[in-house]
């Protein structure tokens, strides 16, 4: 056990979170059984560690342990837990839940027999934690981390401190909002660098970023969905080429009976696979208004435009770009569903949008609102894009 006190005290000594995400505080700390669920690379071990340097220092009461140390392939959780509660410990912090066999039941027995004690684990986003893990439906609180929106990237860079809006309050004030933040920064200096790499907080580090990126991408497939979702092994290459065969033709419909020949599987394999990229964050269906899952998506795109850069730079079109940024950025709180022939999306069924490179393209349409690029302050209808960044 002392070895896992030295583990944390040196993790929480030198965790620096470059922008402290606001999950951190809508979060009830309360609940005895927190969920923290999000696609692998956005940060979900530093945020752990956050507010673990921040609620409790180096007080011991506080533990942050890694299902990856290899002690747990010889003990369980419940085991450990009361281990912890017999040395004071109050609050167990478990990163990558998901490696450990029977980690839902273990956790049950752990909220039923240990009534003093929290604890908070992180998960992949292909979980399923309420759909798939009964034991827990009634008990445990689940959210949701997400990489860098283009507001916590711009903050990172300028050193600011700009707030998130809403969207009915972007569409009602967009320009004075605009304008206040032009007084402070121009946003547009910044955007294409967020495009292409500001998403996933690792961009920090000193290593190659699409590198970085392609090798977690990898591991999405490899350990979240294989593992997860218990496909065979064999299947991996199957699940890879369909990725990348998603990925290159940009987004559209896809042809299912073209997919199910090239990868040399079914129909209804396909399907499934595309759920479970979808599910890893790694692609995004779009459906028509009152269409969803098992029907074929009437768009298929990446999950956002950084996967775009390192998958197949070469294709990359600035409209499919803006769109799945578009898309990305409005995916954590709001519905986006095809549009008609002349508009791009329909949001929360009722918001029709159309993304546009230039104003230029801006129609005047007054029932359609446009998202413009290279535009640093709207008018009327029509809204910089970089404003949607702004959302969470």
């Amino acid at each position: 056990m002392e070895s896992f006190y030295r583990t944390h005290a040196y993790l929480v000594e030198h965790t620096n979170a470059p922008v402290r995400r606001d999950l951190m505080d809508e979060i009830d700390w309360s609940d005895r059984l927190i969920g923290i669920k999000g696609t692998r690379g956005v940060g979900k071990t530093t945020f752990l560690l956050q507010y673990a340097k921040e609620k409790f220092g180096t007080d011991r009461s506080c533990l942050f342990i890694n299902m990856n140390n290899f002690y747990f392939s010889g003990h369980g959780i419940v085991e450990f837990a009361e281990e912890f509660l017999r040395r004071g410990g109050k609050v167990l912090l478990i990163d990558q839940v998901f490696k450990h066999p029977n980690w839902s039941q273990e956790l049950r027995q752990c909220y039923d027999r240990f009534p003093q004690l929290k604890i908070v684990f992180t998960g992949s986003s292909v979980m399923r934690l309420k759909e798939e893990n009964p034991e827990l439906c009634d008990i445990v609180k689940s959210y949701n981390l997400r990489g860098f929106s283009f507001r916590e990237y711009l903050n990172l860079q300028t050193g600011m401190k700009f707030h998130a809006y809403t969207l009915d309050e972007i569409m009602e004030g967009h320009e004075r909002i605009a304008r206040g933040i032009l007084s402070k920064t121009r946003p547009l200096d910044y955007f294409q660098d967020y495009l292409h790499h500001g998403f996933y907080p690792f961009f920090l580090e000193k290593r190659n970023f699409s590198e970085n990126l392609l090798k977690t991408m990898n591991m999405m497939v490899e350990v979240d969905i294989l593992l997860i979702k218990q496909i065979e092994l064999k299947y991996l290459s199957k699940i890879k080429k369909l990725f990348y065969l998603l990925a290159v033709d940009g987004p559209q419909a896809p042809n299912i009976s073209q997919l199910a020949g090239d990868i040399q599987t079914s129909r209804a394999t396909v399907m499934n696979y595309i759920k479970c990229l979808a599910d890893a964050r790694l692609i995004n269906m779009v459906y028509p208004c009152g269409e969803e899952y098992p029907k074929k998506p009437a768009t298929i795109m990446m999950h956002n435009p950084n996967l775009m850069y390192s998958i197949y730079p070469i294709r990359v079109e600035e409209q499919d770009i803006l769109d799945t940024f578009f898309v990305n950025a409005m995916w954590k709180d709001h519905l986006v569903n095809k549009g008609d022939k002349n508009v791009n999306f329909m949001v929360d069924h009722v918001m029709p949008f159309k993304i546009c490179t230039n104003s230029l393209r801006a129609k005047n349409n007054p029932g359609v609102t446009y998202a413009v690029h290279r535009a640093e302050l709207g008018r009327g209808n029509q809204i910089p894009l970089w404003l949607f960044g702004f959302l969470y």
